[in-house]
C-alpha cells in the first residue's frame, strides 16, 4: 500500500490533476510560448514553484505528525511566498479538492481535521501534506510526488494546449528527472516554515494575473 500511496498522489485524477490545472502552461501559451519551449518551462517551474510547494508539503506533512497538528505556520509561510492573488486562489480551489479525498479516506483522522483550522481553505501544498499523512506516505515519495505532479501536469495540459506526439511528453518528463530530484531534494531539506524558499517567477505571476481576467479559458490556472 505504501508504494500504492506515492503514486495516488502523482495521480492525474486526483482533484490537483491536469484536467482541471495546467500549472500556468494555458497563460503561458496565451503570451507567446510555443511547443518547443515547454522544456524550459518545465525547468522553470522546477526551480521556482516546485521547490516551495514541495517543501510546504513535507513541512505540512511533518505538523500531521505532532500530536496536536497545526498547519497555520506552513499556510501562512506558503501564503506569503504566493503573491499573486489568482495563484493562491487556484492553489485554495485545488486544496479543496485534495481536503475533500483527504475526509473521504478518513474524516477522523487528526491530520485531517486539523484542516478545518484553515477555515476550509488549506492551499494545495497544505493539504496534500495531511493527505500524505493518511495514505500514509513518506517525505520523499511526498516531495517526488509533488514535483512529479508538476511535470506530469503541464505536460498532460500540453496535449490539450500545444497538440503533437504524446511520446514528447514523455520525453521532456525524463529529460527534467535530474532537475526534479534536485528540487525534491532541495524540497525535504527546509526544516521550519520561516525558512520555506521563495522561489518565484515574476514573469508567470504577470500571466497569472492575464489569466485570471480572461473569460475564456480551459484551465483554472
Amino acid at each position: 500500500m505504501a508504494s500504492l500511496a506515492a503514486l495516488l498522489l502523482g495521480d492525474g485524477r486526483l482533484p490537483v490533476g491536469a484536467y482541471t490545472y495546467s500549472a500556468g502552461l494555458e497563460p503561458a501559451v496565451a503570451a507567446g510560448l510555443t511547443r518547443d519551449d515547454v522544456p524550459a518551462l518545465l525547468m522553470a517551474r522546477l526551480r521556482t514553484t516546485a521547490v516551495t510547494e514541495a517543501a510546504a508539503a513535507v513541512l505540512a506533512l511533518r505538523a500531521a505528525g505532532e500530536d496536536r497538528p497545526d498547519y497555520r505556520p506552513v499556510q501562512r509561510a506558503l501564503a506569503a511566498r504566493t503573491p499573486v492573488a489568482p495563484q493562491r486562489t487556484a492553489s485554495a480551489a485545488l486544496g479543496r479538492g485534495v481536503h475533500r479525498l483527504a475526509r473521504r479516506l478518513a474524516p477522523a483522522h487528526p491530520a485531517v481535521t486539523a484542516l478545518s483550522a484553515l477555515d476550509g481553505r488549506p492551499l494545495r501544498p497544505v493539504a496534500l501534506g495531511a493527505l500524505a499523512a493518511v495514505l500514509p506516505a513518506t517525505e520523499e515519495e511526498l516531495a517526488h510526488a509533488v514535483v512529479y505532479d508538476e511535470l506530469q501536469t503541464i505536460a498532460s495540459a500540453a496535449l490539450k494546449l500545444l497538440p503533437g506526439d504524446p511520446l514528447d511528453s514523455v520525453a521532456w518528463i525524463l529529460a527534467a528527472e535530474p532537475e526534479a530530484a534536485r528540487a525534491a531534494g532541495t524540497a525535504l531539506a527546509v526544516r521550519s516554515p520561516g525558512l520555506l524558499p521563495a522561489r518565484t517567477a515574476p514573469l508567470t505571476e504577470q500571466w497569472a494575473l492575464d489569466h485570471a481576467r480572461r473569460e475564456r479559458r480551459l484551465f483554472l490556472a
